[in-house]
């Protein structure tokens, strides 16, 4: 699926996000250029504007069984190491910015259920295409 939307209109591809996983767990990699929106894209569909990077800590988490995990400069070695992988297995759905893509064939042969959401920032919109892996 392809969404051309604004910032301000992104309810139909939330309303989407929801849809696909009502009631399901799942790992969602968030793939895009800094500022692309990917956390933007947590915050809309947590309906909160307490969502923030989780730049430093690795993780943070929130109500409704929502995680979310910024990978930046980390290995798949050191997100293991730290225990994160452990963290995958928790109900719920576990939104992963910067994961490589040495992590995602892991998840996939360790039979999670991948879905990928490839975010470009236009001149004033955003294109999110949603994919399983």
């Amino acid at each position: 699926m392809v969404y051309n939307t604004t910032l301000e209109q992104m309810q139909p591809l939330l309303d989407a996000l929801h849809e696909r996983f009502d009631g399901r767990d799942g790992v969602i990699f968030l793939s895009g250029d800094l500022a692309a929106g990917k956390t933007t894209l947590v915050q809309r569909y947590v309906g909160s504007s307490e969502v923030s990077s989780p730049t430093f800590s690795l993780q943070n988490c929130y109500e409704g069984d929502v995680y979310h995990y910024d990978l930046y400069n980390i290995t798949t070695e050191e997100f293991m190491h730290k225990g994160l992988l452990e963290e995958l297995e928790k109900p719920g759905l576990h939104f992963i910015e910067w994961g490589d893509e040495a992590l995602r064939e892991l998840l996939k042969s360790a039979g999670f259920a991948v879905t990928n959401i490839d975010i470009k920032n236009l001149n004033n919109s955003r294109e999110y295409t949603i994919y399983d892996a």
